[in-house]
């Protein structure tokens, strides 16, 4: 019996080395790996969807292709991935390259071209399998800090067949890592109103107590009921000291697996649904993710497994339990937290009154529509996890729309009817969030049909009405009107507008259009003249820069070169 159980453990060991295929996609850097993000790890609004690997605060890395292939997509946004390379491999796998600086010399010359022609510095194109053959070891790209990225890296990704991205680590693509996860808290939830955690009826957080072999235990807890657990937890590599996610947490209870969240793989429409792993309204007041271990209704995540009763435990009276939280790292190094639960029955504190008749529901399996005055709110079916009691007021042009502590899983749409407003202002009005902290209300996407405004956001919070009759401004960087140019390699200005944002831009030499290349962190609009599109000696130099609302400004200036 115990030979067979031996062979059983072995082949099942041996199928999950060989699911996916080993030293087949080799580390994009030259240098050794370091990680700033693991794959999995919690987000904002998003599980990251690939490993972030440090570039030694630099820019200008040689990326190299992981394996043979073809490109298959090139996207270049302002925003998010920044200038992002797709190549997929005749395995069927595909590998994302994001925030580069620059493509290779060849790919550059492609991707230039496409732009030109779309006279548009965002472009995305899939070329097809012939265009763009790639071989195993080839300099594709440098290393950059575009889109949206917080600092020089690389964010690499390796995603199947039906892009559903993957822990590159599967692949064998590793970092030095013999820490343990840490564990900074444990807290305690009842499932239902006749639940207590400590005779409560709320989240409770626990006492931790380290170890000296780095496990930790907590606090005897009494409890009765139905409970589920949360913990906050991260991971640290040998190299770095940034705080990484984890890549496998699981809970036992009395020695049963109550359940496990795996982040190996996730698809793209479900990284949403991070909020309904978290605690969200924890997150919003206290900066801390919670990861629930436990599953609430309308959870649709598919990185759970083995879930007995949805992950919560039910504690009887009179009864002595152990639950116990195992969390790891992809390198195998693991943390326990024990949970020692005396089961003992009480009738909860009496819980704050809370007074709903000011308060107004929204629910989760119809629409609802909120109106009052010129304002309206249109919340479609399924936008909330659960049905909501909400603060929903409205004053003047204000519309106080509850507290941003409600996860959403859609957006909703606010409507202005600006009947009585007068028509010369109706296209420079806007939806904007307010924030305490900022100046002015930060413009929402927003749209006008008729004398109706419609902006739509994922977002509790207060919203008003925003007009934006200031233009963006334009100033050169490194050069004056009537100047020789002809030693400079790029013609640099900066671009702003304090009120409704950057819309769009465009800048002709001559009336050609050129590529200017935007980078919304420093504001700067940047050409190369290597693009060779500039030829004369004297030239007029055209930037129109429009905001959020159509207000434009235009900079002229003329300059040499030869």
């Amino acid at each position: 019996m115990k030979k067979t159980l031996l062979l059983f453990l072995i082949s099942l060991t041996t199928y999950a080395q060989s699911e996916y295929p080993q030293d087949y996609f080799r580390n994009p850097l030259d240098i050794t790996p370091v990680l700033s993000g693991t794959f999995g790890e919690l987000r904002s609004s998003h599980f990251h969807g690939g490993l972030d690997i440090k570039t030694q605060q630099r820019e200008g890395l040689k990326v190299y292709a992981s394996a043979k292939g073809y490109v298959s997509r090139i996207k270049i946004s302002h925003y998010g991935y920044g200038k992002a390379l797709y190549i997929t491999h005749p395995n069927g796998y595909t590998t994302v390259y994001g925030h580069l600086q620059k493509f290779s010399k060849r790919l550059e010359a492609y991707i230039k071209e496409c732009q030109y022609d779309k006279e548009s510095y965002e472009v995305e194109v899939f070329p097809n399998s012939n265009e763009l053959p790639i071989e195993t070891d080839e300099i594709i790209a440098y290393s950059g800090n575009t889109g949206g990225s917080g600092g020089p890296h690389l964010h690499f990704e390796i995603r199947d067949n039906q892009e559903r991205p993957l822990n590159p680590m599967l692949f064998g693509i590793g970092v030095k890592d013999t820490k343990r996860p840490f564990v900074l808290g444990v807290y305690a939830y009842p499932k239902d109103d006749k639940s207590t955690i400590n005779g409560n009826n709320s989240r409770v957080k626990l006492r931790l107590i380290p170890k000296k072999d780095g496990d930790y235990d907590v606090e005897k807890l009494s409890a009765f009921g139905n409970i589920g657990f949360g913990v906050t937890t991260y991971d640290r590599q040998d190299l770095a000291a940034n705080k990484n996610g984890v890549s496998n947490i699981q809970s036992f209870f009395n020695g049963n697996k109550s359940l496990e969240i795996d982040f190996k793989r996730f698809s793209f429409d479900e990284t949403k649904h991070i909020k309904r792993l978290i605690d969200y309204e924890y997150f919003k007041s206290k900066k801390s993710r919670i990861q629930k271990l436990f599953i609430e209704p309308n959870n649709p995540l598919s990185l759970y497994k083995d879930a007995f009763d949805n992950g919560y435990v039910r504690v009887e009276d009179s009864t002595s339990s152990v639950y116990r939280i195992r969390v790891r790292d992809y390198n195998g190094n693991e943390t326990w937290v024990n949970v020692p639960i005396e089961g003992k029955y009480s009738n909860p504190k009496e819980k704050e009154y809370i007074d709903l008749s000011d308060k107004t529901l929204v629910y989760n399996n119809q629409s609802t529509t909120l109106e009052e005055g010129h304002i309206k709110v249109n919340f479609y079916e399924n936008t909330v996890y659960d049905d909501e009691y909400i603060d929903f007021k409205v004053n003047s042009d204000t519309l106080f729309l509850h507290k941003d502590n409600i996860p959403l899983q859609k957006n909703f749409y606010i409507n202005y009817d600006l009947s009585n407003y007068k028509s010369e202002h109706l296209d420079k009005l806007f939806i904007g969030r307010v924030y305490r902290f900022y100046k002015n209300p930060l413009y929402v996407s927003t749209k006008r049909k008729g004398n109706t405004l419609t902006a739509k956001t994922k977002v509790f919070g207060t919203y008003t009405l925003a007009m934006d009759t200031v233009t963006p401004t334009i100033t050169p960087v490194n050069f004056k009107d009537k100047k020789w140019l002809s030693k400079y390699r790029y013609l640099s200005v900066r671009i702003d507008d304090d009120i409704s944002g950057i819309s769009k831009y465009r800048a002709t030499v001559n009336g050609k259009w050129i590529l200017m290349e935007y980078d919304y962190k420093t504001k700067l609009l940047v050409h190369d003249f290597n693009d060779n599109i500039v030829k004369d000696t004297k030239n007029e130099l055209k930037i129109i820069v429009t905001d959020n609302v159509g207000n434009s400004s235009t900079f002229e200036a003329t300059f040499f070169r030869k």
